[in-house]
């Protein structure tokens, strides 16, 4: 049985006249004819007993017809399945996020994600701003947030947030007495070097020297939750943006003077062609309210 004749023969059950279910068909009167002659055969009995008047199904066409609207529905959810298969595939988004980007705002944004496209499988890949820009490159990654003043112009940039540079450090330091902390007050201030962060980065981009080149680095490390461990045992201070996970108890000040903010941004390589899935992902991205977060 082919699936043009089951909708034929289900057009015949609702309005038992072949002329108007060739219409309802869009075919011709003979073509459906033939098609229904075709079927009777197969099955091995007529359906349909043609009257002058009056056409209605036989024993055969009554017992047929829920086996046969069961044939078309379960190819009509079939061409569904398999149209929103094409719309968002089974491949995964390959996403970098910059490791100094915390999750803050990015949580949201992957709820409302799973909400709207449930199907949708993502593979995060935490790394530093540059093996991201690397990893794009090389095309083992689809898309990446990465918060670097200056990237290269064969990407595709576009920005979701803003958010400023902090300093934190634990209760009790003398930075707890102020509003703001300018950058000048971190010179020989016992300070804790986050490897990964992209913070000089961003005077480079200005052309003015970091101000706080002049601290006192105690301890350096990628980790950011050893960091902030060190904090909290008064072991130094240290900037990051304003969005990280911070620990309980760290106390934090905004940096000023000059105040410096970084743009997150969603990277793309320009040129490159997008899988279902990715457009999906990046189409929600740029409606999201990021701000709102």
């Amino acid at each position: 049985m082919e699936v043009h004749q089951a909708r034929y023969f289900l057009a015949l059950c609702d309005s038992l006249n072949f002329t108007r279910a060739a219409a309802a068909c869009g075919v011709t009167q003979p073509s459906l004819t033939k098609a229904i002659k075709k079927l009777e055969e197969e099955l091995g009995g007529p359906l349909l007993q043609r009257e002058r008047g009056l056409t209605h199904l036989t024993d055969l066409g009554r017992r047929m017809r829920p086996h046969i609207e069961a044939l078309v529905t379960a190819g009509e959810m079939a061409r569904l399945e398999a149209e929103a298969w094409r719309r968002v595939d089974r491949t995964p988004v390959r996403l970098g996020v910059m490791c100094t980007i915390g999750p803050t705002r990015l949580i949201p944004f992957l709820k409302r994600l799973r909400a709207d496209v449930p199907s949708l499988e993502i593979d995060i890949k935490d790394a530093p701003g540059q093996e991201l820009v690397k990893l794009l490159n090389e095309g083992d990654l689809d898309v990446a947030l990465i918060a670097l003043p200056n990237l290269p112009e064969r990407f595709d940039q576009q920005p979701l947030y803003r958010e400023h540079y902090m300093v934190a450090f634990c209760p009790g330091h003398r930075f707890e007495a102020m509003e703001v902390v300018p950058l000048r007050e971190l010179n020989q201030e016992d300070y804790l070097n986050r490897i990964n962060c992209e913070y000089p980065e961003h005077f480079d981009a200005l052309g003015i020297p970091d101000p706080a080149a002049d601290v006192r680095i105690r301890y350096a490390t990628e980790r950011e939750d050893w960091i902030q461990a060190l904090i909290l045992a008064g072991l130094g201070c240290a900037v990051m943006p304003e969005f990280l996970p911070i620990l309980p108890g760290i106390a934090t000040r905004l940096v000023t003077e000059p105040e410096i903010v970084r743009e997150i941004r969603l990277v793309t390589v320009a040129g490159r062609r997008f899988s279902p899935a990715l457009t999906c992902f990046i189409d929600l991205a740029r409606r999201h309210r990021w701000s709102h977060a």
